[in-house]
C-alpha cells in the first residue's frame, strides 16, 4: 500500500513537473515572439546624452555606452539566442540522424566511413572548433549557427548509430526484410519511429546547451551582427563596464541564467515523463 502511494505521488510530481516547465517555456517564447511590439524604447536607438545611466523609473534596466535602453535590449534579445538554439538543434538532429542510422542499418564501409567523420571531428574541442570556424565565415548569425553545426551533429549520430545497431536484429526487422520491404522504408517506418524517443530526450537537454555556446559565440564577437540586440553579444558589450556600470552585463546575464534553467528543466520534465518506468506503473 505504501509503494502503491509513492508511485502515484511519484506520477502526480512528474505530470505537475512536465505542466510547469511547458508553461514557463510557452511564456518564454511568447515573450520573444511579442518583445519587439511592446518594448518601451527601440532597442538600437541611440542618446549619448544618457549613456551609462543607471536603472530608473526611465530605464528600468538603465542604458549602455550608446544610451539604448537595456530593457528593450534584453527584451528583444531573447529571439535570436532562444531561437538560433532551436534552429541549430534542429539541423543537428536531422543530420546527426540521418547518417547515424545509415552508419547503424547498413554497417561495413558505410558505417567505417561515416564513423571515421565522426571521429575527425570528435578530435577537436568542440567550441574551438566552432570559433575556427565562425572566425573563417565572419561575424554573423547565420554563420554562428553554421560553426555550432558543424561540431555538434557527432553527438545524435553517434546516439543513432548505437540505437539502430540495437534495434536492426530485432525479430521484427528481419521480418520486414524477409517481406521484401525496401531498405528506406524499414528506416522510414520502423528504425526512427524506435529511436526517436531518447533522441528527442537528448534534444530537449541540448537546447540549453546549445544556447550557451551561441551566447559564447556572440561573446567573443563571432555571432550576430552590431548593433542587434543578443544576450551574448550584450556581455561582450558591457565587459568593460563590468565595474562602473554593472548592470549592463547583469541582466542580459541573468536572462541567459533563467532561460537556461528553464529549458534545462523542461528537458528533465520530459525525460522522467518518457521513462520506461513511468510507463510501467
Amino acid at each position: 500500500m505504501e509503494n502503491s502511494l509513492k508511485k502515484v505521488r511519484r506520477i502526480g510530481n512528474t505530470k505537475l513537473n512536465l505542466i510547469i516547465s511547458v508553461v514557463l517555456t510557452a511564456i518564454l517564447l511568447a515573450i520573444c515572439i511579442i518583445a519587439p511590439y511592446v518594448v518601451p524604447y527601440d532597442p538600437n536607438a541611440q542618446d549619448l546624452s544618457i549613456s551609462l545611466s543607471a536603472p530608473s523609473s526611465a530605464h528600468l534596466f538603465g542604458t549602455d555606452k550608446f544610451g539604448r535602453d537595456v530593457f528593450s535590449r534584453v527584451l528583444c534579445g531573447g529571439a535570436p539566442s532562444i531561437f538560433g538554439s532551436i534552429i541549430i538543434v534542429i539541423i543537428v538532429t536531422v543530420i546527426g540522424v540521418a547518417f547515424g542510422v545509415a552508419a547503424g542499418y547498413f554497417g561495413g564501409r558505410v558505417d567505417s566511413f561515416i564513423s571515421k567523420i565522426t571521429d575527425i571531428f570528435l578530435a577537436f574541442p568542440g567550441m574551438v572548433l566552432a570559433v575556427a570556424i565562425a572566425g573563417m565565415l565572419g561575424i554573423g548569425i547565420v554563420n554562428a549557427i553554421i560553426a555550432l553545426v558543424a561540431v555538434r551533429w557527432t553527438k545524435f549520430a553517434r546516439l543513432a548509430r548505437s540505437k539502430t545497431i540495437s534495434i536492426k536484429e530485432n525479430t521484427f526487422i528481419q521480418a520486414c526484410k524477409v517481406s521484401g520491404l525496401s531498405d528506406f522504408n524499414i528506416i522510414v517506418k520502423h528504425i526512427i519511429p524506435n529511436i526517436m524517443g531518447e533522441i528527442m530526450i537528448t534534444v530537449m537537454l541540448d537546447v540549453g546547451v546549445t544556447m550557451l555556446e551561441l551566447a559564447g559565440l556572440s561573446f567573443l564577437g563571432l555571432g550576430v551582427a552590431p548593433p542587434t540586440a543578443e544576450w551574448g553579444y550584450m556581455l561582450n558589450e558591457g565587459r568593460s563596464y563590468l565595474q562602473t556600470c554593472p548592470w549592463i552585463v547583469l541582466y542580459p546575464g541573468c536572462a541567459i541564467i533563467i532561460t537556461v534553467m528553464i529549458l534545462n528543466y523542461l528537458g528533465d520534465s520530459i525525460r522522467d515523463f518518457l521513462d520506461p518506468r513511468y510507463k510501467e506503473i
